[in-house]
């Protein structure tokens, strides 16, 4: 637990999910974080959404990279109405 006055915020937390996320907090920083999350129901919800939308764009990204997939994205991409 921290000590009172060095607890992370719910506007710093925002702000330093991605780099938790990327393994970039110094270590008294995540600590702070983790002890934030586990205190606040509002931030812990917050972190699970966004672990979710990474999980879900990174699988989008996998699929885009198909060949069958990226040249159907290159059609759209390129698609131009006549009229």
């Amino acid at each position: 637990m921290t000590r009172p006055g060095l607890e992370v915020t719910c506007r710093e937390f925002v702000e330093l999910v991605t780099d938790y996320f990327e393994g970039r907090l110094p270590d008294d920083v995540r600590v702070r974080f983790e002890d934030h999350v586990e205190l606040c129901p509002g931030c812990a919800t917050y972190l699970e959404q966004m672990r979710t939308t990474v999980r879900l764009t990174s699988r989008v990204d996998e699929r885009e990279r198909r060949p069958e997939v990226a040249a159907l994205l290159e059609t759209f991409r390129n698609f131009q109405r006549s009229g």
